[in-house]
């Protein structure tokens, strides 16, 4: 498939900034402090149901990813409530994004699809919705829906991309190629939706360069946000019993090793996208490495300090 090349109107930003962050963004959207919260809606995937195939993407374990309020057996509207009390206290003001992040999103009925954002809508201080999803599971259907909702609410679509390399995709069983990738981004964005992309840095086979390089192709579409996590090897998945049996497969970088990468890789991507997060951190009983002892907001301390020592920022490299 050719992607087409997006090029952004407004091509450069304050150097000051060192990069395009999330709390800038949300400040364009909204006159309050905001705040996602995660939400388990039930649903599955089509990786594991045997639509597209069984047995999920090889690093995958979603208790990674999923706060104690989240569970199944609450309604949406409960887990927001929940969500929301963790921080009511210490920021009474403060407005919320329904975060739909466990598996696969948009990947069931259309109407209960609807009910279940329509009921995140309801609650109290909910000004928007994010949904996280695979880029095989958006339908003309729900993308006309989100189309219509945009226009009256906060909405923003975050694919999983995970790669731009077909073979990487195959060998974590991710289930779709790039190419698919590519074009969900490029229609959601087409219907003026927000659209989001996480990858993961670090993937067996993809050395450093080939990670580089890889910035110059997303920088192609038109993304809003990117999310960028280190891989993690995970307890109860398929990766982690690959590392056992081949561990010279694996590159697992130290914090400051991939604090270096995350900054060549943002010199080299388009500078008005906006960088959600650089590292993940999963639960320490389910992690087996890197444990590098971080929290993300230690994490970036450590990448604006090193940006500022070397005279980095956003787009530094980047070639229109």
């Amino acid at each position: 498939m050719k992607i087409r090349i997006f090029v952004p109107q407004n091509k450069f930003m304050n150097r000051e900034m060192l990069y395009n962050d999330l709390s800038g963004f949300l400040a364009m959207h909204f006159p309050c402090k905001v705040q996602k919260i995660s939400i388990n809606a039930g649903f599955t995937c089509p990786n594991r149901d045997g639509s597209v195939g069984y047995g999920g993407c090889t690093y995958c374990n979603n208790q990674t990813f999923n706060p104690a309020y989240c569970h199944t057996g609450k309604s949406v509207a409960q887990q927001l409530e929940e969500g929301k009390r963790f921080f009511v206290r210490k920021y009474p003001e403060m407005k919320y994004l329904a975060y739909f992040q466990a598996y696969t999103n948009t990947y069931g009925e259309l109407e209960e699809l609807k009910r279940k954002y329509e009921e995140a809508l309801m609650v109290e201080d909910v000004v928007g919705l994010v949904i996280g999803t695979r880029p095989d599971c958006m339908p003309i259907s729900l993308l006309d829906y989100l189309e219509d909702l945009g226009k009256r609410t906060f909405v923003l679509v975050e694919y999983g991309i995970e790669s731009t390399d077909d073979e990487t995709l195959r060998r974590i069983n991710r289930g779709h190629t790039f190419a698919v990738s590519a074009e969900a981004v490029r229609k959601t964005a087409e219907r003026g939706i927000l659209v989001g992309g996480h990858i993961i840095l670090g993937l067996p086979g993809e050395e450093r360069e080939m990670l580089i390089r890889q910035a110059g192709v997303l920088s192609q579409l038109p993304l809003t946000t990117l999310k960028l996590h280190q891989l993690q090897l995970i307890k109860g998945t398929r990766m982690a019993s690959e590392y056992v049996k081949e561990p010279e497969a694996f590159h697992l970088y130290t914090a400051d090793e991939y604090v270096d990468l995350v900054i060549d890789y943002i010199e080299h991507l388009r500078p008005d996208i906006v960088l959600e997060r650089f590292v993940s951190q999963s639960p320490k009983e389910l992690l087996i490495a890197p444990d590098w002892g971080l929290k993300n907001y230690e994490f970036t301390d450590k990448v604006k300090k090193r940006m500022r020592e070397k005279d980095a920022w956003q787009g530094k490299y980047y070639k229109y």
